[in-house]
């Protein structure tokens, strides 16, 4: 099979190169980053913040996204659309940086974990 991207068009669409080590470490700073405040929105205020974060496509956006959603849970309840959010963001993060580290998505998964715990 054979798969043809329009290679002129890729910045409009939102295709980007997976993200370098140097970054990986901004992304590692971003999640273990706990000065971050919480707004006082509704649930459905930040969700639609959120998703226009994840629509980025920039990993650094996403980080956020998963940072807040965690330290969020940690005071309260998500919703389900923030539950839900919150592990497509970290799909999304592990997916990006084993691939930018060469590594297996489950040692990825597990530090992101360990980040949190």
């Amino acid at each position: 099979m054979k798969i043809m991207i329009p290679t002129a068009s890729s910045k409009s669409v939102g295709l980007r190169a997976i993200v370098n080590k140097s970054q990986v470490q901004e992304v590692i700073a971003i999640l273990e980053d706990r000065t971050s405040e919480i707004g006082t929105q509704t649930w459905n205020r930040r969700y639609r913040d959120y998703m226009d974060k994840i629509k980025t496509g920039s990993v650094h956006e996403v980080a956020t996204v998963l940072r807040d959603l965690f330290l969020l849970s940690i005071d309260k309840d998500l919703s389900y659309g923030e539950r839900k959010m919150l592990d497509t963001a970290k799909n999304l993060l592990v997916k990006e940086l084993s691939l930018a580290q060469d590594v297996d998505e489950a040692k990825i998964s597990q530090k992101i974990e360990t980040i949190f715990s």
